[in-house]
């Protein structure tokens, strides 16, 4: 009776610290994330086009993606992905995974950060609907660079998706056909401290409470599309 009582009280003891540990890494991918952002967004003349940002239903931040495998080659990275409301105002931070065996890496790079940008309502929905996989269920093209960009050609202007990599030092856009997108529902429960929880409600819900570097991360990028005078 007693050594079950004492399993009991560790097993109360441990869940709530294991959830602590689950947490913090989470809140380490976001603070990753902004500060991904905020360096790619510094980069003179090299950036996200102000139009894109301006435009955007959504934006996807990876950092740190790497590349995996000896003889069959692999990608594999964890981000945040931030929606925008009718309003302008973008959204708490849904977790997602990205994988491939065909992403393009710059100078060979190993580890790079990766910036998805959602144009239209159909992208935004398609990952919402848990997995979504460019150039297959969304058009998607490696993205203008510059301030003052737009797009030039065909496929950039149908595309629903633009992609960026940033790898020791350089920022361009890059083709990711054939990545996968999935929604990483462990790490929205840990992050948000419930059993479950899913993109429509953490976008929506307005009682989430959010880590310091949560509500950073979305300052920041809201700090940069007002600047460009939405």
């Amino acid at each position: 009776m007693k050594s079950a009582l004492f399993i009991g009280v560790l097993v109360c003891l441990l869940i709530p610290a294991a959830l602590l540990v689950a947490q913090a890494a989470e809140i380490g991918r976001v603070a990753e994330a902004e500060l991904a952002f905020r360096d790619i967004m510094s980069i003179p003349d090299k950036t996200v086009p102000e139009y894109l940002l301006q435009d955007a239903e959504g934006l996807a931040i990876i950092p740190s993606v790497v590349k995996v495998g000896f003889i069959v080659g692999g990608e594999y990275g964890k981000g945040v992905l931030l929606l925008k409301d009718v309003k302008g105002a973008w959204s708490n931070p849904i977790f997602i995974t990205l994988s491939g065996g065909s992403i393009g890496w710059q100078l060979g790079a190993q580890s790079a950060d990766f910036v998805l940008v959602f144009k239209t309502k159909r992208s935004v929905d398609g990952i919402l609907g848990g997995n979504l996989t460019l150039g297959v269920d969304v058009a998607a093209a490696a993205g203008p660079l510059g301030r003052r960009a737009r797009a030039s050609t065909d496929t950039q202007l149908k595309a629903e998706i633009y992609s960026y990599s940033r790898s020791r030092g350089f920022f361009a856009g890059l083709s990711l056909d054939g990545a996968l997108i999935q929604i990483d529902d462990e790490a929205n429960a840990a992050f948000y401290k419930v059993d479950y929880i899913s993109p429509r409600d953490i976008q929506s819900r307005k009682d989430l409470k959010l880590p310091t570097e949560a509500v950073q991360l979305k300052r920041t990028i809201s700090d940069n599309t007002k600047s460009l005078g939405r």
